[in-house]
């Protein structure tokens, strides 16, 4: 619009502060950042993700979900499934790809403002041109690209992090499901046995061979079984109901097996001596927050170093004159606008930074010891996990096991009655639900250290991380 020289310094500045080797304006990747979650995904739990963007790529999902659809499920094809094919996860993704958007933005220099202004009157006329750029966000824009780099990659652990968090809310629903299922089945058979057990309490109760006391006896186990299958049966369907929603099934694969019980536990745990070490490395919530506090870190220099000018602007201006008395006549200059600080010496805007530096920082230091003790406590409720399914599996179901054989074998040979087998089934029968119900506890408690070490749990009580991003401006509160 104008010639001037100063406007033109701005233009070119503008485009200086882009060329390779300075400061540098971002760009927009090919895969929006996906490329670090991928990463920490494989690294943490060897599974794939992927962001769906085209109609070719739903396609290549659906067949793999489909394909791992075809067969029995397990745990690792649940969770594979679910990073493919959830939509919840994939709207973390997007949130990364606006997250990219902003890095962009915040690194482009300042648009320089053009005006156009013509005034006429008694034959006189005057177009005066202006070109107006913000000088102070110009100077500053290689701390603000910076910062917005940092809040870009706490963005892509933010997406690394909802990654995680759904993979352990499928093992969770998956163990919960085929523990449920286990639970069932057993179950079916205790109620038709308890079943028979009641009918013939009651025949013989016509006949006068046993009191109302031992009939009521079996009656009641029967009832209570029957309760008790219904319970588990709601708890096994509402397992299953969740796996689903966490694998974003709609009405076609809605259909997918699960295993009839747990698997057996390994032949030994885990050894993980450098537990809280590898938990305070890995935890991609620690590294959120120490990047928040680095971020917060710069935004708090800049702040400090902008205090006591918000406002510098720059204005070139060419005026064009003409007078039907006179010759037309060009007028060409500068305006500079900048803003006092009389009432307002930045004092505020410092104070603000600093306190949400602090604040971060010992969010940070309450977060890194919250880490260490759920390291801690994860992993010593894996080995008690472990070692109940153990017990239960080497000790109790073996000898029960041997009780029903004797039993049976005086039952046969008339030394007992069909009473005291009747009370050692029942109580075989609660063996076996505890066996079942502790196997159950180890594989969620192995779910939760691997949590536990790599993150992915429940948001922390008292997460701020979205609040302290928020409360500290990106470009030290310009």
């Amino acid at each position: 619009m104008t010639h001037c020289l100063a406007p033109s310094l701005l233009v070119l500045a503008s485009l200086g502060l882009c060329a390779p080797g300075l400061a540098g304006c971002a760009a927009f990747s090919p895969d929006s950042g996906m490329n670090a979650v991928s990463e920490l995904t494989s690294q943490a739990i060897n599974k794939d993700v992927a962001f769906v963007r085209t109609a070719e790529g739903a396609g290549a999902v659906g067949a793999r979900v489909r394909q791992l659809l075809s067969r029995t499920l397990s745990v690792e094809a649940a969770v594979q499934i679910a990073l493919l094919n959830n939509k919840g996860l994939q709207a973390a993704y997007n949130e990364l790809a606006l997250a990219e958007a902003d890095l962009v933005e915040q690194s482009l220099p300042p648009n320089p403002v053009f005006s156009v202004s013509r005034i006429s009157g008694n034959g006189a006329s005057e177009i005066e041109r202006q070109i107006v750029g913000d000088i102070l966000a110009l100077a500053t824009l290689p701390f603000r690209s910076d910062i917005a780099r940092d809040r870009f990659r706490q963005a892509q652990l933010r997406a690394s992090l909802a990654t995680l968090r759904l993979a352990a809310d499928v093992r969770r629903a998956y163990w919960r499901a085929v523990g449920g299922n286990e639970m069932a089945a057993l179950l079916t058979d205790a109620k038709a046995t308890a079943e028979s057990t009641a009918q013939l309490a009651v025949k013989l109760g016509e006949t006068g061979s046993i009191n109302k006391l031992d009939q009521a006896r079996e009656q009641v186990f029967y009832a209570e079984t029957t309760a008790d299958l219904a319970t588990a049966r709601q708890t096994a369907t509402s397992a299953r109901e969740k796996l689903a929603r966490l694998m974003g099934l709609w009405d076609g694969g809605l259909d997918f097996r699960l295993p009839n019980q747990l698997p057996p536990l390994p032949r030994r745990p885990q050894a993980l001596p450098s537990i809280e070490a590898d938990a305070v490395a890995h935890r991609i919530d620690l590294q959120i927050a120490r990047l928040e506090l680095t971020a917060l870190a710069k935004s708090l220099n800049l702040t400090e170093a902008t205090r006591f000018v918000t406002l510098l602007d720059l204005a070139g201006i060419s005026r064009r004159t003409r007078d039907p008395e006179g010759a037309p006549f060009r007028e060409r200059g500068f305006d500079v606008q900048f803003q006092i600080p009389i009432f307002d010496g930045g004092e505020v805007r410092v104070r603000q930074a600093a306190e949400t530096y602090n604040f971060a920082f010992n969010r940070l230091t309450e977060r890194a010891v919250n880490v260490r003790s759920e390291a801690r406590d994860a992993y010593r409720i894996y080995r008690s996990g472990y070692d109940i399914a153990s017990h239960y599996q080497r000790e109790i179901i073996p000898l029960r096991k041997i009780i029903t054989e004797e039993m049976q074998l005086r039952f046969s040979s008339m030394q007992v009655d069909i009473f005291a087998l009747l009370t050692e089934a029942r109580q075989r029968l609660a063996s076996l639900r505890g066996a079942i119900d502790a196997r159950q506890k180890f594989f969620l408690a192995q779910s939760d250290l691997q949590t536990a070490v790599n993150g992915g749990g429940a948001p922390a009580d008292g997460d701020n991380s979205t609040t302290i991003a928020a409360a500290a401006p990106a470009d030290g509160g310009h």
